[in-house]
């Protein structure tokens, strides 16, 4: 017969499975039931076949929030039968360690093994990290590290060394969709017993939201449950609005994969041709609130600055460049300043295609003419056979010249005179353009005199 207060406990233990979070309950408890990190988790991969021999080694799961860092870890053991203790970067020190220490040792006395789970590994200073390297390298301890930073920046070399690190991978649309249809069929952890219907927009929407978050789509479902799980069975429906008022977002009419997602990037490329920043911005607006690739945008943005802006203003590349390095360092939401500034210089610099246009010239004189030989004179002569062959023999050195400068063919024989680029009048590019003038007229005259003598 059970005691009054075994009675309590089984109650209160049946209670927190309720009042957990969502995405708390539905943690994978096995290799079976995890879904995504198929790169890491296949048939026959290595870290697969480590879990199902027994063999675990110490490593550092590297990828972005809601990918499966801690669950994986706790599969890990479960799957093993190792003993688990977590370690905290934030909340742990040396009295935690210590004890996670002498506790390894008492495992390893019954013959059981430790894994050692470090969220937030990279929080760690590096005498924090130095503690664990002996542990690590005797076995005593299998380190199990989780962070969200690039290791080789964040964790010291001797500790990376006897670590393996495996790239986590946000989750594809596919398995996020996966995922929460378990949740919402889920009688014993999820919340089958509310009989939800969710409409397919709403799902889609939840999914586009989260970004490859599991844990950001588990949660934004057990809010909008929330909002209809007191309405009578029949009318217990999430929608799209239901989504939306959940989230507090509205849902752009936007497909990634679609036709409005090349309207969309079409009408801010040829808003930033135009010189219109407030297009472009308005344009890149919608694409990021609507979910797009941040990193796909700061792409197309340096594309253009080569394509439309070119050396009118030289600087435009470097702007784009930065600004997508300037996303990759703070991420979303205040990352989007950085794409912003980049789109109004890039709509407000003065455009020049010259660039675009030389470079397709010269495509079309390759697939035309073939591999034209170079010119001896510009030819490497590293060796005395290649000098007597006539390699290099009639080279200037520019610098032997005024202004750095000597007429000359750089051209093969079959193209010269050929001019690709055109520089515009606008901007920088009136400034090339002079100095080209001035040089090929040069070239021109020394080729004229050439022929005379």
């Amino acid at each position: 017969m059970l005691s009054v207060m075994n009675l309590f406990e089984q109650e209160n233990e049946k209670g927190e499975i309720v009042t957990r979070p969502l995405a708390d309950r539905m943690r994978p408890e096995s290799l079976a039931e995890f879904a995504g990190q198929s790169h890491l988790l296949g048939r026959d991969s290595l870290l697969r076949r480590a879990i199902e021999e027994d063999r675990i080694f110490s490593v550092i799961f590297w990828g972005p929030p809601g990918s499966g860092k801690t669950t994986l870890a706790r599969i890990i053991a479960r799957e093993t039968k190792a003993h688990f203790e977590t370690f905290s970067a934030v909340l742990s020190g040396v009295k935690e360690l210590r004890a996670a220490i002498a506790e390894a040792k008492s495992q390893l006395a019954h013959h059981k093994k430790t894994i050692l789970f470090v969220d937030e590994i990279h929080r760690f200073n590096k005498a924090q990290q130095d503690a664990f390297l002996p542990h690590v390298e005797s076995g005593l301890l299998t380190l199990i590290g989780a962070t969200t930073e690039n290791p080789s920046f964040e964790v010291i070399a001797p500790l990376l060394s006897r670590v393996r690190v495996m790239v986590l991978k946000p989750y594809s649309e596919d398995e996020l969709s996966r995922i929460l249809k378990r949740a919402i069929t889920d009688q014993e952890r999820g919340l089958g017993g509310l009989s939800l219907m969710v409409d397919d927009d709403a799902l889609a929407h939840i999914i586009d939201t989260a970004d490859g978050d599991a844990r950001t789509a588990l949660n934004s479902l057990e809010i909008a449950a929330s909002l209809v799980e007191g309405q009578s069975a029949k009318k217990r429906k999430i929608t799209l609005d239901t989504v939306e008022e959940a989230l507090l977002r509205k849902a752009l009419q936007y497909d990634k994969a679609g036709e409005e997602h090349y309207n969309i990037i079409s009408a801010f490329h040829k808003s930033l041709r135009g010189s219109d920043p407030d297009a472009a911005l308005y344009w890149l607006g919608r694409m990021l609130e609507a979910g797009e690739d941040p990193l796909y945008i700061a792409r197309r943005m340096v594309r253009f600055a080569s394509e439309d802006v070119g050396n009118a203003d030289p600087m435009a590349l470097s702007i784009a460049i930065s600004a997508m390095q300037a996303f990759q360092f703070i991420g979303l939401p205040e990352g989007d300043l950085a794409l912003a500034q980049a789109a109004v210089y890039l709509a407000t610099a003065p455009k020049s295609n010259a660039l675009y246009a030389g470079y397709g010239k010269v495509r079309e004189s390759i697939h035309g003419t073939g591999s034209l030989p170079v010119p001896l004179h510009i030819r490497n002569a590293p060796t005395g056979l290649m000098k007597n062959l006539g390699y290099g023999k009639g080279y200037k050195y520019a610098h032997d010249y005024p202004d750095a400068h000597v007429p000359q063919e750089y051209l093969p024989d079959k193209l010269r005179g050929q001019i690709y680029y055109n520089p515009t009048n606008r901007g920088y590019e009136k400034i090339v353009k002079d100095r080209l003038t001035k040089w090929r007229k040069m070239r021109d005259d020394a080729s004229k005199d050439r022929k005379k003598s």
